[in-house]
């Protein structure tokens, strides 16, 4: 036994009894030299936690015979299970480390963390455990300096050192310990799951401050307690020990921006490169100035990765990508932003009129945030193991009680969906993933680009109830191209499965009754339907601006996702201004997310360039504009549903109105449906997602269309001057009664009340 103990192995001990039941919590008792506490330890514990059957685990420094009291003691144990890990002289680098190796050596989630010299009262232990899993907490912290606290155990310059220090770190701390009175305790009970084991490096006594500081998004409250009086031995506080504490909190305070500041100092060196770079080229090899620039940029990019590399995230091991990765998607990420910061910089000195000097440096500070967080959170990520990785956060979406959807990152177009009540059983479930084809079975639907894991990488694994989707860390970063290019499709063949079908076009009630506008991409349905709730306040109720849920029996469920709009749709249409915030931006991202934007995005797809990869990385950077319709009309009212009525396809050309025949309208609406999703990586997946046991939905699906626009009426609505709205109503109100208009007609509605200002969406690709 005492050979086992002088290993780099933790001896483990535990009571030969078997439990009488499973184990709810356990508790980490880091010990040195507390021989004389540990029996009445024992006792109090088991007497306060037997009903939760708890274990408790001594991680032991001692010196004297603390390891023997332990070991005898656990053998006379019947109420708990006692495990010892006694630590060589060489694994004693302190309390806070013992309490991460007893966190690590835990069978249960939630680990009560205490000290053995009983000042920590044992009885305490089963209230932190009621109020933690009554209030969903990850962290229940005993306080001393709570309401209803104590600190009468202590002597007077104990007192006046834990006040000192709980002052000084809600000073250095004040957003991780905003609501934590005493961050100094070494008495709590955690959810271990919540916390990332291997992140946590103590360095003194406190391991609290460290969790709390390392984890901030962590869910903490205090239960007060009263400190007591030290049974036996002395206390380890020592000026030793102090002299740690301060040292673990300025390394905690300036840690988190130590890296970001040597990677500031790389990005100025790397100006410096580039510069006498573009002069080398220009001046001396007499190459063309933009030629110059072109190849300094590559030249100061390489440079910056190596110094990234090896200097800014030097002591990161275990990488999830290899070298070759990481210097790709550097090189990828840097030449993007050099295009990015173009129009950026465009839009701050001709739209806001900012000096170009100050704009040429707000947008090289803005992008080195970017790069940085790019860097620290895909190229230079490390692989964590699943045990100690937190919960990811999760978002739940009920689609009208039809579909329902999981998601580990949040999806805004389904934002109305968003649900409180945990989905249990989804039929689309999200989940990002280090290495998706990690998960690839016999049967998977894959689409992977050039980059692998660090680009647009997905597997999506199918079963009769529910399609699992795994998607890169990139991916997570772009939420709009997750949905749109995965979940989306997915969403539409799943709908088709379940007798539904989800159809490109924009919906409006008028008295619950349905007005149908569909149309190719980008033809100005967005525009027409804000124009035509503006025109018609109270009467016309809004369902959906892209896409409407088709039944059987013709009715349409609501789809209502945020509006992609551009600086010209607001100021044709009128809207709501947006906050100062998010006009600063609207330019930029009308440029762009234009029809221009999109094919060239097209354009590098078809000649075999990782669209999708740049896709996500460019809107991870400047999201589309996308917003609510009640942000753009305020008091636009929804509607959850309503019946078919009227379908409208709108085209621009020459002022016609006409009648679609039965056949057309089915063709019409699924070929629109289809263009919807041109963009990888749909179409390359687009036959699999279609598939379903062998039989194709698209048949399914139009069955679905034609049951549902059986003995509906549909016009085609064409106009020269983009004044469609102005006849919707009409048709709504006349339905199938109302005769064609002669084009005399169509010329007094449509053209003379059309101001200049009406027409200049067209210049954004709506």
């Amino acid at each position: 036994m005492d050979n086992l103990q002088r290993t780099s192995t933790p001896f483990v001990q535990q009571s030969v009894l078997p439990l009488a039941g499973p184990v709810s919590f356990s508790i980490v008792v880091p010990t040195r030299n507390e021989s004389g506490n540990i029996a009445t330890l024992l006792k109090r514990v088991g007497a306060a936690c037997k009903s939760q059957c708890s274990e408790i685990i001594f991680v032991d420094d001692s010196t004297d015979n603390t390891p023997e009291v332990i070991r005898k003691l656990a053998d006379q144990e019947t109420e708990i299970q006692v495990r010892l890990i006694a630590r060589p002289p060489e694994r004693r680098n302190g309390l806070g480390k013992a309490v991460v190796e007893g966190l690590k050596a835990a069978q249960n989630d939630y680990v009560v963390v205490m000290d053995g010299d009983l000042q920590h009262p044992p009885e305490v232990i089963t209230g932190l455990f009621d109020r933690i899993q009554k209030q969903n907490l990850d962290v229940m912290i005993a306080s001393r300096l709570a309401p209803g606290g104590s600190t009468d155990g202590l002597s007077l310059y104990r007192k006046f050192i834990s006040y000192s220090l709980a002052v000084v770190s809600h000073i250095v701390f004040p957003q991780s310990l905003h609501n934590v009175s005493d961050p100094m305790t070494g008495f709590f009970l955690v959810n271990r799951r919540q916390l990332n084991l291997d992140q946590l490096e103590p360095n003194g006594f406190k391991i609290l401050l460290e969790i709390l500081c390392k984890h901030p998004k962590l869910k903490v409250d205090e239960m007060p307690f009263e400190f007591g009086e030290r049974l036996s031995g002395e206390s380890k506080a020592n000026s030793s020990e102090m002299l740690l504490l301060f040292k673990q909190i300025f390394r905690l305070r300036f840690a988190a921006v130590a890296p970001v500041l040597q990677f500031l100092v790389v990005g100025l060196t790397g100006l410096v490169v580039n510069t006498a770079l573009m002069a080398l080229f220009t001046e001396y090899l007499q190459i063309h100035y933009l030629v110059s620039a072109l190849l300094a940029t590559q030249g100061s990019t390489l440079w910056n990765f190596l110094w990234t590399e090896k200097w800014v995230f030097k002591q990161r091991t275990g990488l999830q990508a290899p070298l070759v990765q990481r210097i790709s998607v550097f090189f990828v990420i840097n030449n993007i932003l050099l295009a990015l910061r173009s129009p950026l910089l465009a839009a701050m000195v001709s739209g806001l009129a900012v000096h170009y000097v100050v704009a040429n440096v707000s947008t090289l500070m803005f992008m080195t945030v970017l790069r940085y967080l790019l860097a620290d959170n895909l190229i230079w990520r490390t692989e964590r193991t699943t045990t100690t990785m937190p919960k990811a956060k999760l978002w739940y979406y009920d689609i009208h009680g039809i579909m329902k959807v999981r998601s580990e990152q949040r999806l805004p177009e389904l934002k109305y969906f968003l649900t409180d009540k945990p989905v249990e059983n989804p039929d689309i479930d999200v989940m990002i993933a280090m290495n998706p084809t990690a998960h690839k079975e016999k049967d998977s639907i894959v689409y992977e680009e050039m980059f692998k894991a660090l680009g647009f990488s997905i597997v999506i694994n199918r079963s009769d109830t529910v399609s699992k989707v795994y998607a890169s860390q990139l991916v997570k970063f772009s939420p709009h191209v997750l949905y749109t290019n995965v979940v989306e499709p997915l969403m539409r063949w799943g709908l088709v499965r379940k007798g539904y079908a989800l159809m490109h076009g924009a919906s409006i009630s008028f008295e619950g009754q349905s007005l149908f506008i569909t149309a190719q991409t980008d033809t100005g349905k967005t525009t027409t339907i804000l124009y035509t709730l503006q025109h018609n306040p109270g009467e016309a109720l809004f369902l959906s601006d892209d896409m409407t849920i088709f039944s059987e029996n013709g009715q349409v469920f609501n789809y209502p996702k945020p509006l992609t709009i551009s600086q010209h749709t607001l100021q044709a249409v009128g809207a709501a201004p947006l906050p100062l915030k998010k006009r600063l931006f609207l330019k930029v991202q009308s440029r762009l997310h234009s029809r221009g934007g999109r094919r060239v995005g097209m354009a590098m797809s078809e000649n075999g360039f990782p669209a999708a990869t740049l896709s996500a990385i460019v809107q991870a950077f400047v999201p589309p504009p996308k917003y609510m319709v009640d942000e753009l009309v305020p008091g636009t009212e929804y509607a959850k549903s309503a019946q078919l009525a009227h379908i409208v396809l709108i085209e621009r050309g020459p002022d016609m109105e006409t009648n679609i025949n039965d056949l057309d309208k089915a063709n019409i609406l699924v070929a629109n449906a289809e263009d919807a999703y041109g963009f990888p990586p749909y179409p390359a997946i687009a036959d699999q997602l279609s598939n379903w046991k062998g039989s194709d939905l698209h048949k399914a699906e139009r069955v679905v269309v034609e049951s549902a626009i059986e003995n509906i009426t549909a016009t085609h609505l064409r106009s020269s001057s983009y004044g469609w709205y102005k006849r919707l109503p009409y048709l709504v109100k006349q339905m199938q009664t109302k005769p064609i208009m002669s084009d005399q007609d169509l010329n007094r509605l449509f053209r003379p009340a059309l101001t200049e200002q009406d027409v200049k969406y067209t210049e954004s690709g709506d």
